[in-house]
């Protein structure tokens, strides 16, 4: 079978991509690791038109809604794209387990959360280091914990663990928090939450059975080292592009560059929501991102 469009990814910007290629009667394929990208991780969301505040959870729940009501888009979940290859006028898209053969390809891959870089960070993931507070912030009910960041997924996951931990800290290396003022003040008025500002994690510390039980931050105005006892650090400094290896060109953040129509320097692949070098990186520009790529496609196909 030669599918019209390959989506790869599973967010908003694949999802809306979706739709829209379906009412265009194109014939998709959407290859994911899971429905829903960073959006499923997200605890609440406030600023999409229409829905107010939601969880993260239903939004994922509404768009699969959205997208099975139309029959021709077929979704494999479970699915890493690890390579595409131009084949003449077609392209192979491969996973680990099978391949698929598509007149074009959008990458949507989406991105994911940035490591801090400390030693023995990798070896404290899962015991003690998180990248997802919806994920695991119910497993420190009742402890001590620490969100580094300062944006809005910082904050948002300080909100979340709030009405679950005994106390959270919100390490950032800014003087400020550059998240949104109305975040920022529904968070510190929780008493259970406290700010520090201009530090930065240089070590972890670990019990005798392999699990975070502290941490050593430097203040960053007089180098000063101080410890913290906690037992879970929740990382939420960003994310970078989740890339599909290819052959088209990246800018200096390794963000895939979009022309005006999404297309990438591959003619017949194009690119849509966080994975390209789109400014603003918001569910509501990637679902514009995906449908404007859709229709671009089409006029590709078309043409």
């Amino acid at each position: 079978m030669v599918y019209d469009l390959i989506i790869v990814g599973g967010g908003p910007a694949a999802l809306s991509a979706a739709i829209y290629s379906s009412r265009k009667e194109l014939k998709t394929l959407v290859l994911c690791k899971k429905i829903g990208g960073q959006v499923s991780e997200a605890w609440e969301v406030e600023n999409y038109l229409g829905l107010g505040k939601i969880k993260g959870t239903d939004f994922v729940r509404k768009m699969q809604e959205h997208v099975r009501m139309f029959k021709n888009i077929e979704i494999k979940e479970d699915a890493m794209v690890n390579k595409i290859d131009k084949e003449e006028k077609e392209f192979k898209v491969s996973t680990n387990s099978e391949s698929f053969i598509s007149k074009t390809v959008l990458i949507a891959s989406g991105s994911k959360p940035k490591r801090l870089g400390v030693k023995d960070e990798g070896k404290f993931t899962g015991k003690g280091v998180s990248y997802c507070a919806t994920c695991d912030a119910p497993m420190f009910k009742d402890k001590e914990v620490i969100v580094v960041g300062g944006g809005n997924s910082a904050l948002d996951a300080a909100l979340e663990l709030s009405v679950i931990a005994k106390f959270v800290y919100v390490l950032d290396i800014s003087k400020e928090f550059i998240a949104d003022k109305f975040l920022v003040e529904k968070v510190l008025i929780n008493k259970n939450v406290k700010a520090i500002h201009n530090a930065k994690i240089v070590e972890f510390i670990g019990d005798e059975k392999g699990f975070i039980k502290g941490i050593i931050y430097e203040n960053l105005g007089d180098n000063k080292k101080n410890n913290l006892i906690v037992q879970g650090v929740f990382v939420e400094i960003g994310s970078m592009p989740a890339l599909v290896k290819e052959a088209i060109k990246l800018n200096e953040k390794s963000e895939i560059v979009v022309d005006n129509n999404n297309m990438t320097t591959e003619p017949g692949i194009f690119a849509a929501g966080d994975v390209t070098n789109t400014k603003y990186k918001q569910i509501a520009v990637s679902v514009g991102e995906g449908a404007k790529a859709a229709l671009a496609i089409y006029e590709y196909l078309n043409s």
